[in-house]
């Protein structure tokens, strides 16, 4: 097997190579850069998780001391729920499906190390006592990732595997999520054990989809909780968790499933909302809390369109422009990465003063979440679009468009 290095260099040289001479802004020049982002970031990550050196090998800086119970369990489901909905596209024999598939490898064995109690990297799940609920976060990402990419990431998997995994889940059912999109957290690992182990808290998973009924703002926005906030829960956890444990509702013929039709609608009038916030620059408005988690905030554009639907108001080649033009100038930025190539807080490079109490190094690594839309084939009409401006850039050179309206009704 390749060393990882090499098959980055491969990658990236040949992207580099093919990048010179098509158009640019085109599909395979979008696709081969996000493709290197997504692995640059996750690469150490899962690389040491996959070789049980994960707790050696991530830095723990001195302003996550309260941190430490968890910064690991966070940079892995981060990180494994970023890279899912790529690596479930298996292997090719591309340089971008050599690469797909060795990442799926190192994604597997990090599950497997993960959630194996003989294991050096073995995390802990039950963390009430040490460190508060966080473990149920995480969990949440785990589940969003094994609902995504079953056939890279549950399928293989042995007997004993797949019962370490769903121990794990269990494990965090004893923790009591807060009064906000935290109940969305437990919903989802619900569903993941209903999907894979036929075993389900129906009113957990029930309680969650119920209240944020009756949190919906309008517009396609949700409160989290009772109250509003201006940040990117919405896009972090709302919506694209909503539409999971909707879809789960779905296969297994529960009435809440009859809800998807309206929660998919309202998620659409928010990937237009999202598209739309991008300026004619590439940067977005940095606004609330949990800013070090960068382009993280474009999922509920991206899992949109992995969903393909993608409203006909968003052009798929603009907002494909858009996404790829938000990341560069995002982790292009000086200090993004430490030398040692860990991500370093901050949401346009270094910027510790963004830094939120409940951040570590681990959590910063949702901001691959970002990258959903990689889950479709290269081959796919998104990335086949044609080149083209997004909304904001259209309208700021003076271009007449159609007027936005907000979603009613729902």
């Amino acid at each position: 097997m390749r060393p990882l290095f090499l098959l980055l260099l491969t990658f990236f040289l040949t992207a580099a190579s093919n990048a010179a001479t098509p158009a640019t802004a085109s599909g395979t020049d979008d696709r081969a850069y996000l493709v290197g982002v997504l692995t640059r970031t996750a690469g150490p990550v899962l690389e040491a998780l996959a070789d049980n050196r994960l707790h050696s090998a991530l830095p723990l800086r001195d302003w996550e001391k309260n941190r430490r119970d968890t910064a690991h369990l966070e940079a892995f489901a981060r990180t494994l729920a970023g890279v899912a909905p790529w690596i479930e596209l298996g292997a090719s024999d591309t340089p971008e499906g050599v690469l797909r598939a060795r990442f799926g490898q190192l994604a597997r064995q990090s599950l497997i190390n993960a959630t194996d109690p003989a294991a050096a990297d073995y995390m802990n799940y039950g963390l009430a006592k040490q460190a508060g609920p966080q473990a149920l976060v995480e969990a949440a990402y785990i589940a969003h990732a094994l609902l995504i990419a079953p056939k890279v990431l549950w399928e293989p998997l042995t007997t004993k595997q797949r019962a370490d995994v769903i121990a794990a889940l269990k494990a965090t059912r004893e923790l009591k999520p807060y009064e906000n999109n935290w109940l969305l957290f437990a919903s989802i690992v619900e569903a993941a054990l209903w999907t894979y182990a036929n075993d389900v808290r129906i009113e957990r998973l029930e309680y969650g989809v119920k209240k944020f009924q009756e949190w919906y703002r309008g517009d396609g926005a949700y409160g989290d909780g009772e109250e509003f906030h201006w940040d990117y829960y919405n896009s972090y956890v709302m919506h694209p968790m909503l539409l999971q444990v909707l879809t789960v509702c779905r296969a297994q013929n529960h009435p809440l499933a009859s809800l998807y039709a309206k929660h998919l609608k309202r998620a659409q009038r928010y990937a237009v909302v999202l598209e739309r916030m991008i300026s004619p620059e590439g940067t977005f408005p940095i606004v609330g809390r949990s800013s070090a988690y960068r382009f993280g905030a474009l999922q509920g554009l991206t899992h949109i369109i992995l969903l393909e639907k993608l409203p006909p108001s968003v052009n798929p080649g603009g907002a494909r422009a858009a996404i790829t033009t938000v990341v560069r100038r995002m982790m292009e930025a000086p200090g993004t990465f430490d030398a040692q190539g860990w991500l370093q807080v901050g949401a346009v490079g270094y910027q510790p003063g963004l830094r939120d109490h409940y951040n570590n190094t681990g959590a910063l690594y949702i901001c691959l979440v970002g990258l959903s839309h990689l889950g479709l084939p290269e081959s796919s009409a998104f990335w086949q679009a044609p080149a083209a401006r997004w909304t904001q850039q259209r309208l700021w050179a003076g271009e007449d468009m159609p007027g936005d309206g907000a979603l009613k009704g729902l």
